[in-house]
């Protein structure tokens, strides 16, 4: 009786890299800074706020580390939203970044949330509008 011996070659086994960011963290943590930005919470603020160092909210932002569900769910809370706010518009592919002018006024924003004084946002306020007249 002859037995011929047969070499298998394994097919070859995916795993996704789960430490790797993609797309998909990058759009995430998009929508966390422009939501972050919109209501006036600095980076070192939102990561007191979370528990992690600045660094680490920097790198969520930026899509380089991933966010897991629990400290997603927790960044929602947060920011006022629900998580499926930081997936939206992820189906249709990822819409354009901000563009300089759109960035400005958020920060503009942000700033502006920071003055304590009421008496200065009026006045602020009425220099802009004032401001916004003489340029028409």
């Amino acid at each position: 009786m002859r037995v011929d011996i047969v070499k298998v070659t394994p097919m070859p086994k995916y795993t996704p890299d789960l430490t790797r960011a993609n797309d998909t963290d990058r759009h995430v943590g998009a929508r966390i800074r422009d939501r972050r930005i919109m209501l006036g919470i600095g980076q070192q603020q939102m990561a007191d706020l979370i528990g992690v160092t600045y660094q680490q909210a920097h790198k969520y932002e930026r899509g380089i580390n991933r966010i897991s569900a629990g400290r997603l769910y927790e960044i929602a809370q947060i920011l006022g939203v629900p998580v499926d706010f930081f997936f939206e518009g992820i189906g249709k592919g990822r819409g354009p970044d901000l563009t300089r002018l759109q960035r400005m006024c958020l920060e503009l924003t942000q700033d502006f949330s920071l003055i304590d004084d009421e008496k200065l946002q009026l006045a602020l306020a009425q220099m802009a509008r004032a401001l916004a007249a003489d340029s028409e």
